[in-house]
């Protein structure tokens, strides 16, 4: 399941807050700010659907998130990959490494980072 652009904006500043009042969210977004009843009928959306969870205190509620945000991209990455390039890892990169307009220091950190993934594969397979 993912997340609307909206409730992944919450995200963000969840995972950067690593956990937050109400207050301390709405304190986040740029003017103007949204109504707390919007924040909290999209916080109890991702409550449901298993992203944040929240510490009751009194009347207060501070709220944190469940996945992890690598977990989260992770998935959507994979997501993309599954429903654009035939499930194919190496069809996604080839699109990306073409279509990123990167250039040569970018590339060549590219490269390295595969060539390190590629040792560390060998490394454990031996």
């Amino acid at each position: 399941m993912q997340l609307t652009s909206a409730e992944e904006q919450i995200m963000k500043y969840l995972w950067k807050l690593e956990k937050a009042f109400m207050k301390d969210l709405i304190e986040q977004f740029p003017e103007p700010k949204p109504a707390s009843t919007t924040v909290a009928t999209l916080l109890s959306r991702m409550i449901n659907k298993g992203f944040v969870d929240y510490k009751q205190y009194g009347k207060i509620r501070e709220y944190f998130p469940l996945v992890s945000k690598p977990e989260y991209f992770s998935d959507k990455i994979g997501g993309v990959v599954k429903n654009y390039f035939n499930n194919s890892d190496a069809q996604f990169a080839s699109f990306f490494t073409r279509q990123a307009d990167m250039n040569l220091t970018e590339l060549e950190s590219l490269k390295k980072m595969i060539e390190e993934q590629i040792k560390t594969k060998k490394d454990n397979n031996a």
